[in-house]
């Protein structure tokens, strides 16, 4: 048989190179062989489609390869491309604080050289061998992000990666309606843990009892980091003060303290950049390194993203939300807030029987943090606006919207030069378009 050569691999018609080849991929609501034929007509040497194709979706010429399962063969390629690198490949899962984990590390990194990182949040089945296929000469390390919808989706996961470190942050509610228990979710997350193989590094919050846990599911051969603000960590932090944007903190590791500086705020972040420096460590990075790398930082959209904007402080944690960020993020905005605080909240998907009752505990957590106003957005943000009112907040301060139109609507007449406004919401709530409103 005869060998091809292609200069890229696409699952997207409309990013069509000269000599790529075009994988037909099909979901729910789309089937990329309908776009076969426009792939060769735009430069694609070659496609992948289903052996079920109808020959009416077949192009004329260029090469065509039919497979049983086109997803599979396009995470085959991915795996065969991985393949191909011997550089630290770092994994990170977790149900809070994958994606700023995953940019702090690629960070905490950099002193290596090139590195390469899942782009945004694109942790699934169709993600992961993308930033696979990204991969080249010039890169000495890479960071991927790995999601999961379920028990085995990990597993399968990281049979493509081949991750050499992996690093879990937590295990909370989030997905419980599809995983049924905490207990599932720790299992879930563990399979990560189970990935690496001897020689390599697993990276574990000692703060969150159900991943400290995961120790014991590591291999013969595998080094366990545990990271957090507990004695019981082997990297701790401590002495953690926010100042312009920044947040300093000293880091105690083998017996030695050491000074750090992060771009961002929260004790959220400092917990995330501990698993970072625990990945740093693991490829023999020192702290100064690290540190400088820190400074390097290039975060992801819509989380914790401040904006000053005619005298208002607008923080863009949209990008999504489960009780445990809910949490975070208030208690964080209210430590930042110069003067009056106002909770732009929608609601949080996928948590199942408990919805209701975590709902409401958002809304105490708006009253213990202080927050002066509460508008919600959605059908569950209502029992946010229940817990709020249930502990003292005053009825004319809570305001219930059904359209991101609204919710502007209400800001505008509300918002006076100084204050400072949150958005969050689970990332169908698209709680960003209100900001594009004010």
């Amino acid at each position: 048989m005869p060998s091809f050569i292609f200069d890229d691999i696409v699952t997207d018609s409309r990013k069509i190179t000269q000599g790529s080849l075009f994988i037909a991929l099909k979901g729910e609501n789309f089937n990329g062989e309908d776009f076969a034929i426009e792939a060769i007509n735009k430069g694609a040497a070659g496609v992948v489609v289903s052996d079920t194709c109808s020959e009416d979706k077949l192009p004329k010429s260029g090469l065509v390869l039919k497979v049983k399962d086109t997803l599979a063969a396009y995470q085959a390629f991915a795996q065969a491309w991985r393949d191909k690198f011997k550089i630290p490949l770092v994994a990170v899962t977790g149900s809070n604080g994958k994606t700023t984990t995953k940019d702090l590390t690629a960070a905490a990194l950099s002193a290596l050289g090139s590195i390469q990182k899942t782009s945004g949040n694109f942790n699934n089945e169709i993600g992961v061998p993308l930033t696979l296929l990204g991969l080249n000469s010039n890169h000495r390390a890479a960071v991927v992000e790995i999601g999961m919808r379920g028990l085995g989706q990990i597993e399968a996961l990281s049979k493509i990666v081949k991750p050499t470190i992996a690093i879990v942050t937590n295990v909370t509610e989030t997905h419980i309606e599809l995983l049924g228990s905490i207990e599932n979710i720790a299992k879930a997350k563990s399979e990560l843990v189970e990935a690496i193989n001897s020689g390599g590094t697993v990276i574990l919050n000692a703060d969150d009892e159900n991943v400290y846990n995961m120790r014991a599911k590591a291999k013969e051969g595998v080094k366990v980091l545990t990271f957090g603000f507990s004695d019981k960590a082997d990297i701790q932090a401590f002495n953690i003060n926010s100042d312009n944007g920044s947040t300093f903190f000293n880091v105690k590791y083998a017996g030695q303290t050491y000074n750090f500086e992060i771009p961002m705020l929260g004790r959220h972040n400092v917990l995330n950049s501990l698993a970072a420096i625990g990945a740093a460590i693991s490829v023999g990075l020192n702290f100064e390194e690290i540190n400088n790398g820190f400074a390097t930082l290039a975060t992801t959209k819509m989380r914790f993203e401040i904006i000053e904007r005619d005298g208002l402080h607008i923080i863009n944690d949209a990008y999504n939300a489960s009780p445990t960020s809910m949490r975070v993020s208030l208690q964080t905005a209210a430590e930042i807030a110069p003067s009056r605080k106002i909770a732009v909240l929608g609601d949080m998907l996928e948590l199942g029987d408990s919805s209701k009752q975590l709902h409401i505990e958002v809304g105490h957590e708006v009253v213990n943090n202080g927050f002066d106003i509460l508008i919600v957005l959605g059908s569950l943000a209502k029992y946010i606006a229940q817990g709020a009112r249930e502990i003292g907040l005053d009825e004319d301060k809570i305001f219930c919207t059904d359209t991101h139109e609204s919710a502007a609507k209400l800001l505008n007449g509300l918002m006076t030069k100084g204050d400072t406004v949150l958005f969050k919401g689970s990332r169908g709530m698209k709680m960003e378009k209100i900001i594009e409103l004010i």
